[in-house]
C-alpha cells in the first residue's frame, strides 16, 4: 500500500512495460540520436517533474496543519518559541529516520491518546514482530492518513469535503471504492449528508430515504460495531451504487458522539470483503466518529428543499408541549461525563400532571438526574435503556401496558402504563398514561372469562328477568338475540340421560336455597355436545325470600376429554409397566442362572480361584457382564472376564452364548489369541452382530506362567509384594465389530502370593472422572493384600468407587 503523502515515484518500465506516452517519447530519442533528446521528450521530462512537484506540494499542504500542531505541543512542553520548536522537530525526525509530517503525527498521537492513536497503538502492536524497516513505513503511512484525514475533516465547511477527504487519504489505501455519510432525522429518515466516489446522478437519486425504509444504512443503526457484508448482492438490501458495485462489500458504522448518534459513515468495496482484523474494524470505528463531529451541526432538508420542522426545536417549546398535555411528561436532557460520554439524562421539567411517588415537590424534581432520583428506572422496567436508545437512534418508542415500577411504584395496581418517548433535537420526551383501574379490571375479567370458557348469569325470580353476558351466549351456541334460556328450561337443552344430576341441582338452589352445581352434557341447537358444569348461589331478601340467582357456566369439555384420555393412558401405562417388571424378572433369574452372585472358589492345583458378581441396583439396568473360571482337560486353568454392550434380555442373552462358546471353543486347546478370533467370528455372524469387550487367560500351573488375550477390555493388574500394576495394553479390538480380526497374545510370568485381578469396568467407571483416574484409584486399594483371596475381593468390592450403577464382574488369582 502506498504512502498517499510521499511523491509517486517514476514507474519501473521492468515491472509493467513501457506504457503508450513512453513508447512516444523513446522514439524521438532514437531518431535524434543517443546524446540528443527530441523536444518532445524534454517536454515528457519537465511534465513528469511538474508532476512530481504538485503531489510534494500537496502533500506538504495536507500535512501542514499537522506539523502546526506538532510544533505548538513542543512549545508547551518544552518551554521553547515557535522557532525553536520548529528546528526541534527537524533534528528529531532527521534523528528517527522518518519524515518531519510522521514525526508530527507520532507527536500527536502520544499528547492525544484519542481513537486514533488507540488504532496505530493497535497496528503497532499486531505487527510487532516483523522486519523494523517495513513496520515504521507502514505504521507511519497508517498514522499520517488517519491524521490528515481527520484534519481535513475538522477544517472542512460541510459534509461532502469530509467524505472526499476521507476516500482519499483513509479509505482508498484499504481498497474502498466510495463512501457515503448518512444525516439521521429525529424522526428516523436518512439524508445523504456528503458522498464520493459515486456519480452525481445517482447521489442525487439517493439524497432522502423516508423512515422505516430497510437500507444497508439503516441496519448499521442497529449494532455498536455496525454492519460488515462480505457481498451486497446475498443479502439484498437496497443502497446507493448498488447497480454498479453488486458484488462488492459493504461497511455501514454508525456515527455518535456522546451518546448520541448522528448518522451513518457507509463504505463501498468494488469486490467481497473478506473478515477484517480488529485494527482494520477500529480504523472505520474511528472514520465514523470523526464524521459525527460534523454531522453534530448539520441539518438536514426535505427533498422540497425546505428545513423539516421539529429537527432542531428549542428546549422551551418542549417545555410548553408538556404542560399542555392531559398525561404525566417528562422533559430530559443529556448528561455528559468529562470524557463526553453519556452517563445520565437531567429531569429539565416536569409538567403539572407528574405526581412524584415520594411526595417531592415539582420543584425539587426538576433540575435532578433521572437515574439519582429515581434508581429504579434502570431496573426491571428498562426505561433508562430506552430513553437511552431514543436519544441514540431518534427513533420512537412506543409501548402498551409496560412495567414502569420506577415513577408508579407507590401507586396501587398500576404498575403498568402505556409509555411514548421520542426525541426532539437534543432533548428526550417521555409522556406515560395509566390506565384506569376500573377498566383495567373489567378487561381483566373479560379476559379470564374468555380463557376459561365461563359465561356468567342472574336471574330474578321475582320479575323474571334474566341476564346473561356473550360469553355464555357462546357456549350455547346461541345468538345473542334468541334470549337466555331459564333455570327451570335447563333440562330440556341437557342430555337425557343427565336428567336426575340436573333435578337435584335445581332442588338444592331453589327449594333448599343453598348454593349447588352440577355437570351435564349441553346438546347445543348446531348438534355439538359440549361438556358444562353449572354453579350458582342464591340471593336472599330482607325477608328471607329467595330473590336472585346468580352463577356462571364453564365449558369443561378439554378437561374431560383429558381425563377420558388419561384415564387410558394410565391403563396402558400400567399394563407396560406390567409386561417391562416381567421382561426385568426374567432377565435377571436368566443371568442369576448362569452367574450366581455367590459361587464357590475354585480349587485348582497350586492355585486359588475366587469370583465376585454384583448384579446393577436396578433390575432395569441388567446388562451384559460375565466372567469364567473352568480347569480344563488339559489341566490348563480358563480364565476370563467379558462385557456386552446394552441392557436387558438381549444383553443376557448374548452373554449367554459368547460364555458358553468360549467355554466349547477352549477344549479345542487353542491359545487365547485363536480363542477370541473364534469368539470374534461367533459374535459378528451368530448373535445378531452384537459387540463386547474381553479378556481370556490360560493359566499353566506346571509352569507359574499366564498367556492371555485381550478384545477392547482393560489388561488385568498384578499385585506383587505390596504394588499393583496393569498388564501391557496389547493389541486387540472389540468382539463383533469386524468379521475377522488378529489377537495379539502376551505371557506373563507368575510367583508364589502373586494376586492377578480380571474386572469389568463396572467396577472402576466414574461419570466424573477419567478411565485412567479410575484405574489410578483401583491400583492405590488393590497394594492392600489381606490374609485370604475372598477378603480382597471383598475389600475392592466395598471400596469400589463406581457410580454408573453398572453390572460389575471380578476374578482373582491366587499363586500359592
Amino acid at each position: 500500500m502506498s504512502d498517499p503523502h510521499q511523491p509517486a515515484e517514476p514507474q519501473d518500465a521492468g515491472a509493467g512495460g513501457p506504457s503508450a506516452a513512453d513508447r512516444q517519447t523513446e522514439r524521438p530519442r532514437e531518431e535524434a540520436g543517443k546524446g540528443q533528446p527530441s523536444p518532445v521528450g524534454r517536454l515528457a521530462a519537465t511534465v513528469e517533474r511538474l508532476r512530481r512537484e504538485v503531489q510534494e506540494a500537496q502533500a506538504e499542504a495536507d500535512g501542514r496543519a499537522l506539523i502546526e500542531l506538532a510544533k505548538g505541543i513542543l512549545v508547551e512542553r518544552l518551554g521553547c518559541g515557535p522557532s525553536q520548536a520548529a528546528r526541534q522537530l527537524a533534528e528529531l525526525a532527521q534523528q528517527a529516520g522518518v519524515t518531519p509530517l510522521e514525526f508530527a503525527v507520532d507527536v500527536i498521537n502520544q499528547a492525544a491518546r484519542d481513537r486514533l492513536s488507540e488504532v496505530t497503538t493497535t497496528f503497532l502492536t499486531i505487527t510487532a514482530g516483523r522486519d523494523e524497516a517495513t513496520d515504521s513505513a507502514r505504521s507511519g503511512s497508517l498514522a499520517v492518513r488517519l491524521r490528515t484525514a481527520e484534519s481535513a475533516a475538522l477544517a472542512a465547511h460541510d459534509a461532502q469535503a469530509v467524505a472526499d477527504s476521507l476516500l482519499e487519504h483513509a479509505l482508498t489505501p484499504l481498497g474502498a471504492e466510495a463512501v457515503a455519510i448518512w444525516a439521521l432525522g429525529a424522526d428516523g429518515s436518512l439524508t445523504l449528508a456528503g458522498s464520493a466516489g459515486f456519480s452525481a446522478a445517482e447521489a442525487a437519486r439517493w439524497r432522502y430515504v423516508p423512515p422505516g425504509v430497510v437500507t444497508v444504512a439503516r441496519h448499521g443503526l442497529g449494532e455498536r460495531t455496525g454492519q460488515w457484508i462480505g457481498c451486497l448482492s446475498e443479502t439484498g438490501l437496497p443502497s446507493i451504487g448498488r447497480h454498479h458495485h453488486p458484488d462488492g462489500g459493504r461497511v455501514a458504522v454508525p456515527a455518535g458522539t456522546g451518546g448520541r448518534i448522528h448518522g451513518v459513515l457507509e463504505i463501498v468495496w468494488p469486490t467481497p470483503l473478506q473478515a477484517q482484523p480488529p485494527q482494520i474494524v477500529r480504523q472505520v470505528e474511528a472514520l465514523a466518529e470523526l464524521c459525527a463531529h460534523t454531522l453534530e451541526t448539520y441539518a438536514p432538508r426535505h427533498p422540497d428543499g425546505d428545513m423539516r420542522p421539529g429537527i432542531l426545536p428549542d428546549v422551551a417549546e418542549l417545555m410548553d408541549l408538556a404542560d399542555g398535555l392531559h398525561d404525566p411528561a417528562l422533559v430530559l436532557v443529556p448528561y455528559l461525563d468529562a470524557t463526553g460520554e453519556l452517563v445520565d439524562f437531567r429531569i429539565q421539567h416536569v409538567n403539572s400532571r407528574f405526581l412524584d411517588p415520594a411526595g417531592r415537590p415539582r420543584g425539587v424534581v426538576n433540575g435532578a438526574l433521572l437515574l439519582e432520583t429515581y434508581p429504579m428506572a434502570a431496573g426491571e422496567s428498562e426505561l433508562f435503556e430506552q430513553v437511552e436508545r431514543v436519544y441514540a437512534t431518534g427513533e420512537p418508542f412506543r409501548a402498551r401496558r409496560m412495567r414502569l415500577t420506577a415513577l408508579l411504584e407507590d401507586v396501587p395496581l398500576a404498575a403498568v402504563a402505556d409509555i411514548n418517548i421520542s426525541r426532539h433535537g437534543g432533548s428526550v420526551l417521555l409522556i406515560w398514561r395509566i390506565e384506569d383501574e376500573t377498566a383495567r379490571l373489567a378487561s381483566l375479567l373479560q379476559h379470564a372469562q374468555r380463557l376459561g370458557r365461563i359465561g356468567g348469569f342472574e336471574e330474578n325470580l321475582v320479575t323474571g328477568e334474566i341476564t346473561w353476558n356473550g360469553q355464555l351466549y357462546s357456549l350455547y351456541g346461541k345468538p345473542s338475540v334468541s334470549g337466555p334460556v331459564p333455570l327451570e328450561d335447563l333440562p330440556a337443552h341437557a342430555h337425557p340421560d343427565d336428567a336426575v344430576a340436573i333435578g337435584r341441582f335445581l332442588r338444592t338452589l331453589l327449594h333448599h336455597r343453598r348454593p349447588a352445581s352440577a355437570a351435564f352434557r349441553l346438546q347445543r341447537p348446531d348438534g355439538v355436545t359440549r361438556h358444562i358444569r353449572v354453579v350458582a348461589e342464591p340471593v336472599l331478601d330482607s325477608d328471607g325470600r329467595l330473590s336472585v340467582v346468580r352463577g356462571a357456566y364453564q365449558d369443561i369439555s378439554a378437561h374431560h376429554w383429558t381425563e377420558v384420555a388419561l384415564a387410558a393412558t394410565r391403563d396402558q401405562l400400567a399394563h407396560t409397566e406390567q409386561q417391562a417388571s416381567e421382561r426385568d424378572r426374567l432377565t435377571l433369574q436368566l443371568q442369576h442362572a448362569i452367574m450366581p452372585p455367590a459361587q464357590a472358589p475354585l480349587e485348582a492345583p497350586g492355585l486359588r480361584v475366587a469370583v465376585r458378581y454384583r448384579p446393577a441396583e436396578t433390575q432395569n439396568l441388567v446388562g451384559g457382564d460375565w466372567y469364567d473360571a473352568v480347569v480344563l482337560p488339559s489341566g490348563l486353568v480358563l480364565l476370563c472376564v467379558g462385557d456386552v454392550a446394552g441392557h436387558g434380555i438381549e444383553a443376557a442373552t448374548s452373554m449367554v452364548v459368547l460364555r458358553n462358546a468360549l467355554r466349547g471353543l477352549a477344549v479345542t486347546g487353542a491359545g487365547p489369541g485363536q480363542l477370541l478370533s473364534w469368539l470374534n467370528m461367533v459374535a459378528h455372524h451368530l448373535t445378531g452382530a452384537v459387540t463386547a469387550t474381553a479378556v481370556c487367560g490360560l493359566y499353566d500351573p506346571d509352569r507359574h506362567t499366564l498367556r492371555w488375550a485381550r478384545a477392547g477390555h482393560l489388561p488385568p493388574v498384578l499385585v506383587r509384594a505390596g504394588e499393583a500394576t496393569p498388564l501391557p495394553l496389547i493389541k486387540g479390538l472389540l468382539l463383533g465389530a469386524l468379521p475377522e480380526a488378529t489377537y495379539e497374545e502376551h505371557e506373563a510370568q507368575l510367583a508364589v502370593d502373586d494376586t492377578l485381578l480380571m474386572y469389568t469396568d463396572g467396577l472402576i467407571e466414574r461419570r466424573d472422572r477419567s478411565v485412567e483416574e479410575s484405574l489410578a484409584q483401583l491400583l492405590t486399594a488393590a497394594r492392600t493384600v489381606p490374609p485370604t483371596l475372598d477378603q480382597q475381593l471383598d475389600r475392592l468390592l466395598t471400596h469400589s468407587k463406581s457410580d454408573t450403577d453398572d453390572d460389575t464382574c471380578l476374578v482373582g488369582v491366587r499363586v500359592t
